[in-house]
């Protein structure tokens, strides 16, 4: 009885470890995203070849996710995440030194095949936790991505206002987010494979199951990317509105997302991934509808903000789903965490040369379609779904393999 209570502390001590993880790795992407215009600017490089390199880190990301699982295997889950996370908390410093074009490509491709490897790995623990504990958690390790980001952007944010040089801002952010990241992977659940346990190839094609669970993180990223970058664009130019108020639109949709992640878990043991998944694109798609039929900005708001809402756990539940879908979980997670990189990347110049050749509306047209299909394809989450039997008590903390 004493090993069980142990057990269950660990796995709790564990969930909130990889909660900090979640919340250090969001930060750095929150950190970065508010210095771009700071980057730009001492790169010297224009508009266009600023989305050039921005393509890169998803390229990096893509190629480097494979590679994670690998990683794992040699070093163990704790020590493997410990050396990823370093990795890009540290490669936040890179895009702030590069002086020119290719030296800022090198160095996007570098912090996004870091991102991706580490957001592999923390994934994967974060699954392990879930099914140790028999509740749903990714939902709120997401949310706490998000939280992260937001702290991070915040920061990023008063030190563009005070003027601060985005070489020293992001050095010590780097150091900070290092520190506190090496300390919450102290208390990770320390995975090893077992002896006779082949480590998986370096790189592999998807295993069907991801393949299906990614096409629906596809839909869900690519309405996040589009609203991300194009919902104060279309408030702007599409309902005339006053550029604070097109940005108070991008931050509501934020907003929206994270608060829906975090307590999104509470959902999804009460009435399983599928039917939540299938509720959350039956409000995407009336969010989409009311953007695309908007005659006042407040519509056209309320539009984006539903559909934040609608897409916010679908994602959480494609990394939980791939890594119940086969014996390696690390590469279904990985092929998962592919695509939706790739859906990231698509959407916002797939909605922008829609945009060229049509309008605006007809672009989120094309994103209401997309939402459609996570209410007609949420069943492919349903294979060792939560929405099995839940596991309450002492049992709850041991279905796994022990660290």
């Amino acid at each position: 009885m004493r090993a069980v209570v142990y057990e269950q502390r660990e796995v709790r001590r564990a969930r909130y470890a990889v909660a900090a993880v979640f919340a250090a790795h969001g930060a750095v992407t929150g950190s970065f995203a508010t210095r771009v215009p700071w980057i730009q600017e001492h790169a010297s490089v224009s508009a266009g070849q600023l989305g050039l390199a921005l393509a890169f880190p998803a390229l990096g990301a893509s190629l480097a996710m494979p590679l994670a699982g690998r990683i794992s295997h040699r070093f163990g889950a704790r020590a493997a995440l410990r050396g990823l996370l370093a990795l890009w908390t540290l490669s936040l410093v890179l895009p702030a030194l590069s002086p020119n074009l290719p030296a800022l490509c090198l160095a996007l491709f570098v912090y996004g095949a870091s991102a991706g490897m580490s957001d592999v790995a923390m994934n994967a623990l974060g699954v392990e936790v879930e099914n140790r504990l028999g509740r749903s958690i990714m939902s709120g390790l997401h949310g706490m991505w998000s939280a992260g980001a937001l702290i991070g952007s915040a920061a990023g944010t008063l030190a563009a206002h005070l003027g601060a040089d985005a070489r020293l801002h992001h050095v010590l952010a780097a150091a900070v987010l290092t520190v506190l990241g090496q300390v919450a992977c102290s208390w990770v659940l320390d995975l090893q494979p077992a002896e006779d346990e082949e480590p998986p190839p370096r790189f592999a094609l998807p295993p069907k199951s991801a393949l299906l669970i990614g096409a629906i993180g596809f839909c869900a990223v690519f309405a996040e990317g589009a609203s991300l970058d194009w919902s104060a664009v279309y408030l702007r130019q599409q309902l005339e509105t006053s550029a604070g108020l097109a940005a108070a639109c991008t931050t509501g949709f934020t907003l929206t997302m994270a608060v829906a992640r975090i307590v999104g878990d509470r959902v999804v043991d009460r009435f399983g991934s599928v039917r939540t998944v299938r509720a959350g694109g039956v409000l995407a798609v009336l969010g989409g509808l009311l953007v695309v039929l908007a005659g006042h900005p407040a519509v056209a708001m309320g539009g984006f903000a539903l559909m934040g809402l609608g897409i916010a756990v679908v994602v959480p539940l494609c990394f939980a789903a791939a890594g119940r879908s086969g014996p390696n979980p690390s590469q279904a997670i990985a092929g998962v965490a592919t695509i939706t990189y790739t859906s990231g990347l698509v959407a916002p110049s797939a909605i922008g040369g829609l945009a060229q050749a049509t309008s605006l509306v007809v672009s989120f047209g094309l994103v209401t379609v997309l939402a459609c299909g996570l209410a007609a394809f949420a069943g492919v989450l349903r294979a060792g779904d939560r929405d099995r039997p839940r596991i309450s008590g002492p049992a709850a903390a041991v279905p796994g393999p022990r660290p």
